[in-house]
């Protein structure tokens, strides 16, 4: 993957849509571009929050530990991101996630994501949105789970 063709795939990624491409061929140059085979973590529950994940191809599970094992809380495809809540919330992994498929991935450090939503408000609005609507699914399971 070339880094023109990865800031297409950026270009994909709703909250980068608004970002002029010269940023999004830096933030290509800057970030790494990593492939987990099916089963391989990306990070695990508890890990330190040191980077995000952009999903650019492939899919992979997000789960936390119960008490009866892992709980699958959704699936990510394309253009998902992840890692980003234990960034904001300067706390450990919440979750572990787990490639499904052989996944291929551009991986954001932490100073890098935190520098981008400084840089462009818009940017931390869309993520705001999206932890939200996160909030509301997994409050809509958690009701669900409970009749």
């Amino acid at each position: 993957m070339t880094l023109d063709t990865e800031v297409l795939s950026l270009r994909q990624v709703p909250i980068f849509r608004e970002v002029e491409p010269s940023r999004l061929k830096l933030l290509a140059f800057t970030s790494e571009r990593v492939h987990f085979d099916a089963g391989q973590r990306l990070f695990a529950q508890g890990d330190a929050a040191d980077a995000a994940y952009l999903i650019l191809d492939g899919s992979a599970a997000v789960s936390i530990d119960g008490p009866q094992g892992p709980f699958r809380l959704a699936v990510l495809g394309a253009n998902a991101l992840v890692g980003e809540m234990g960034i904001l919330a300067d706390q450990p992994r919440s979750a572990t996630v787990t490639a499904e498929t052989a996944t291929m991935a551009l991986r954001i450090s932490r100073a890098v994501f935190l520098e981008l939503l400084a840089q462009f408000p818009q940017i931390s609005i869309a993520v705001m949105r999206d932890l939200a609507l996160r909030l509301e699914q997994t409050n809509q399971q958690l009701a669900q789970s409970r009749r």
